[in-house]
């Protein structure tokens, strides 16, 4: 499902201004609609409504259609510093430092690390300097043996082997003697 949203949003909103939808995230917003914070070279926050159409197809029996708005833009290079705000506990909520502070509430705290880890490559890759992250737990930050930059599902499938193997030592039989 998300796949066919990033498909959407990217099609409708960022191709016509010639970007590329790089990563986004659900976030949650007191206006009405579902919310998400798009990243490509810029940061974006976009309102997704539903919206009724006047004729209808045969695959849209609902006469309901998705229209996409962007809500509050931000260059990639005004970001100052992406703030966890306290990495010890498991708080999807961060801060955008950009001229202005602008608090931001994600729908999981693994939303969060995933746009972080977006964030800090792109910094990198356009303005060849790491962006400031501050309050976040660099163990899920940074690419070691287990967390890399190979995508959120193959990590939790690595994980999920990990555990496998480690229920399958666990039914072995150990001799007592």
């Amino acid at each position: 499902m998300s796949s066919l949203l990033r498909e959407e949003m990217d099609r409708v909103l960022f191709r016509p201004e010639e970007q590329k939808l790089k990563e986004f995230i659900e976030i949650e917003e007191q206006q009405q609609g579902r919310h998400f914070l798009c990243v490509s070279t810029q940061i974006s926050v976009v309102l997704c409504r539903r919206v009724k159409h006047s004729r209808t197809n045969k695959l849209q029996k609902s006469g309901l259609e998705d229209s996409y708005e962007k809500t509050e833009i931000w260059a990639l290079e005004d970001l100052l510093i992406l703030d966890g705000r306290d990495p010890d506990t498991d708080d999807p909520c961060f801060l955008m430092h950009f001229d202005t502070v602008r608090s931001v509430r994600a729908v999981s705290c693994a939303a969060k690390y995933t746009l972080a880890r977006c964030l800090l490559s792109l910094s990198r890759k356009y303005h060849h300097t790491a962006l400031k992250l501050k309050n976040f737990d660099w163990t899920y930050i940074q690419p070691t043996a287990v967390y890399s930059d190979r995508g959120d599902c193959v990590v939790l499938a690595q994980i999920c082997f990990y555990a496998f193997n480690l229920v399958c030592l666990s039914l072995c039989p150990v001799p007592l003697a």
